[in-house]
């Protein structure tokens, strides 16, 4: 009787169909990676990584034999995307340590020294050289595709470009002879990625990760060799426009805005959903100070937010190692980040505000109110900057109605404010100075978290706008009254300078635009002046000239309270004082603009308006000054 030796091919051919069965199995599971919803998708993936881990141990369970490596290999390139595809960057590094050990365990006599522990490029380089160009070759350069995922997805940048020429070869030897030797059996394992296009991937993101880092730099000549480079890559559409898009970041870093805006526009048209392009050509258009395009943008930016896909940009690539996972950098991803649909559309409301198109303002104001009182707040996400509160909302929106001349509706926002704020107001306020790190118009909070200080002026800035409807109405009696209510709020305040006691706040002691005390001596002398001028309306030249007198001192750059007191100075025959007080406001340089103030703290268009060619005759016929 003969004695039967062993056999390896039959288990090899059992081990080779197990991971076949596997990869066939994920590929009609993921139908193509488009049917699958996120989680379901993060249970196959897990279920996968644990069976192709599960046969690699079978496999692993024997000494390594050069027959078996191949396979063994390929099972760990497939267990290994699979990690990576979850981001278990560990557990898939430690796989790819323990299998290129055991290459070298084959290929060299002695593995006493263990480079890997001080020195993963020496270790890398060693594999490579150990496997020159034999039949595992292909397996190893697929080991090392993943390795630089994972550097890619971790952020280790420096150690892809240490390790660069290396990583860059690896891309040349797939693409031509060594990949063509890897498969020649339709017995031969199957892969559950090709490797080709994972280096393709690869290699362009890394080049736009480099281009974002060296770009946060300061390096701008440097990143935008690097995307040149990287846009004539085969890669999906969204990769290609990225890198027009850093590339206009970089040119506009350098001064070039014109060429930057050339560069959004070839972002766009590679891919519509690149909305960051949109974002960055807006900003441009606002520096170089073309408000209708910065609008026109806005417009076209809120719009493409709020399309359904739009909100969560689904990047192209393959079902498992996406562009998202290896493109993780902080600096690439505050480079593409951009702010919520509502953030976008209170800018784009503001902004027409501001620039004369007042019915689109308030049109764009209405809907951003509603958006924010219905529960489906489309286009909000984490880390978008903050919206303004609730109240200082409704105020914008009606002085917006105000100067849309559309009174009723103003009023009804100003009830909503103070209805939901006037209970709540402290008997006295003190407002300290704030410290030289705090930016402007940064409030502290009381212990129990509501912003005192931002209630009384919101409230106090309610009864002002309901004053400016009144004197849109020409019903001075109820202006006076609602400009005596806000005035008689802001009185409440005390301002404490560090080292004295509260006082009352003047002028004088304005620091910083926006802050808390340049906003109530501006509501103080707005509120002076809306009063003084309804006083004038009604003949009461004395109490007019108190109130206007009081309120260029508590706002010197009031304009209109400057030529109204003339006005009344001139009525009560106080001429020579009264041609001084003109000259004098005409002849004033505001200190700032009031395009950084919330519009309700403009000065009123509401009141009536006094003629200047009129003034400056009188002063003329007059005679000279002395």
């Amino acid at each position: 009787m003969s004695i039967k030796t062993f056999q390896p091919l039959p288990l090899l051919k059992i081990w080779v169909q197990e991971n076949n069965e596997l990869v066939n199995k994920w590929k009609q599971q993921v139908g193509g990676g488009d049917t699958l919803g996120r989680d379901q998708s993060q249970t196959h993936l897990r279920c996968c990584s644990s069976e192709f881990h599960k046969l690699l141990r079978k496999i692993q369970g024997i000494p390594p034999l050069a027959d078996h490596t191949q396979l063994e290999l390929t099972v760990v390139y497939n267990a290994c995307v699979c990690f990576t595809a979850q981001s278990q960057f560990s557990e898939a590094e430690l796989l790819l340590k323990q299998s290129t050990e055991r290459v070298l365990q084959v290929h060299s006599s002695s593995t006493e020294d263990d480079p890997a522990a001080s020195d993963p490029h020496l270790f890398w380089r060693t594999v490579l050289k150990s496997v020159g160009n034999t039949a595992l070759a292909p397996c190893v350069l697929r080991l090392l595709c993943l390795q630089w995922a994972i550097w890619l997805s971790t952020c280790q940048l420096k150690t892809i470009q240490e390790f660069q020429n290396e990583l860059m070869s690896v891309f040349e030897r797939l693409s031509t002879e060594v990949w063509d030797k890897g498969r020649k059996s339709s017995d031969d394992p199957l892969l559950v990625m090709d490797p080709r296009k994972l280096v393709e991937l690869l290699q362009i993101c890394t080049y736009i990760a480099q281009g974002a880092e060296s770009l946060s730099e300061g390096q701008s000549s440097e990143a935008l060799s690097a995307l040149h480079t990287a846009s004539s890559l085969p890669a999906p559409r969204t990769l290609i426009a990225y890198t027009h898009l850093l590339s206009g970041s970089c040119l506009a870093h350098m001064g070039r805005p014109q060429m930057a805006l050339q560069c959004y526009r070839k972002a766009l048209e590679t891919d519509r959903r690149c909305v960051c392009a949109l974002y960055r050509s807006m900003l441009i258009y606002r520096q170089l100070g073309n408000t209708q395009a910065e609008i026109q943008a806005l417009r076209l930016l809120h719009s493409t937010l709020m399309l359904p896909s739009a909100t969560e940009p689904p990047l192209a690539g393959t079902p498992l190692l996406s562009p998202s996972l290896l493109l993780r950098s902080q600096s690439l991803s505050s480079m593409l980040s951009v702010p919520s649909a509502l953030s976008i559309l209170h800018n784009l409301a503001l902004k027409c505000v501001l620039h004369g198109r007042v019915s689109e303002g308030v049109e764009y104001y209405l809907d951003l109110l509603a958006a924010l009182q219905s529960e489906d707040q489309h286009g909000m996400h984490a880390g978008s900057p903050p919206l303004p509160r609730l109240p200082e909302l409704y105020l914008q929106a009606g002085a917006a109605l105000l100067m849309a001349q559309r009174p009723a509706d103003c009023v009804a926002l100003c009830d909503e404010v103070i209805t939901t704020t006037l209970e709540l107001l402290p008997e006295r306020v003190v407002l300290e100075e704030p410290d030289e790190e705090c930016e402007a118009g940064s409030r502290a909070l009381s212990g129990g978290g509501e912003d005192r200080v931002g209630m009384l002026l919101w409230t106090a800035a309610a009864y002002l706008l309901q004053g400016h409807c009144d004197t849109h109405l020409k019903d001075w009696k109820q202006a006076v009254t609602h400009y005596a209510r806000c005035f008689n709020l802001l009185v409440k305040v005390r301002f404490k300078k560090r080292g004295f006691k509260p006082q009352i706040p003047s002028a004088d002691m304005v620091g910083k635009q926006g802050t808390d005390l340049c906003i109530l001596q501006r509501l103080k002398g707005l509120s002076l002046a809306g009063r003084g001028i309804s006083f004038t309306q009604t003949d009461q030249l004395r109490e007019a000239l108190r109130d206007l007198q009081l309120s260029l001192q508590a706002f010197p750059e009031c304009a209109t309270a400057g030529l109204w007191c003339g006005e009344v100075l001139w009525r009560l025959g106080r001429r020579r004082e009264a041609a001084a007080c003109w000259e004098n406001t005409w002849s004033f340089t505001p200190q700032s603009s009031e395009e950084s103030l919330s519009v309700y703290l403009h000065e009123t268009q509401s009141a009536p308006q006094l003629d200047s060619m009129e003034l400056r005759r009188r002063i003329q016929e007059l005679g000279p000054l002395l």
